[in-house]
């Protein structure tokens, strides 16, 4: 028997939240987003996801408040995306993922660092920063750091990728 795509009947804001967010690949573009990456094309050279799925994401991702679609060139018409309020407050949620995989789903390789902006402190697994005794350090105030694994053998070299080992703000759009 077939799995039921959506979570219809369950009255639970997980389930309401994994509706929107839960599909293959639809972090991993908000991850992107979280990184500075906004152009269609730039989510699909660091991700190699197809096109059709690309779309789809960012187009649930739209509809749905987290991102917005904006024009930054007229002729020809290009777009780029942005995380909206409602987008920026699941960072707590995807670094907490992000820890948690680094952890204990395989990931040893520590190709990013986070740090908090105001004192250079590494963030702790918690979100919050040691230093300055913050709870909860927001995406504005995270500067993200190339890790010791970040330009080994085994690194990416899309555009994205080498414009991920220059140190830079969360949110802040990436150079490519």
């Amino acid at each position: 028997m077939a799995l039921k795509k959506g979570y219809a009947g369950q009255d639970c804001s997980l389930a309401r939240t994994l509706e929107l967010v839960g599909e293959r690949w639809t972090m991993l573009v908000v991850r992107d987003a979280f990184y500075g990456v906004r152009r269609y094309s730039d989510f699909l050279a660091h991700l190699d996801i197809p096109r059709a799925v690309l779309s789809a994401r960012l187009r649930t991702l739209t509809e749905s408040g987290v991102m917005e679609r904006r024009r930054y060139e007229e002729s020809p018409p290009r777009d780029e995306y942005v995380l909206t309020e409602k987008g920026r407050r699941l960072w707590h949620a995807l670094f907490a993922l992000l820890m948690w995989g680094q952890e204990f789903a395989g990931g040893t390789t520590v190709r990013r660092r986070y740090l908090h902006a105001g004192c250079g402190t590494e963030l702790e697994p918690s979100g919050g920063c040691a230093a300055c005794g913050r709870a909860a350090v927001p995406p504005e105030e995270v500067e993200l750091r190339p890790g010791p694994a970040a330009d080994g053998p085994a690194a990416r070299q899309d555009p994205v990728s080498r414009a991920l080992l220059r140190p830079h703000r969360l949110l802040e759009p990436l150079e490519t």
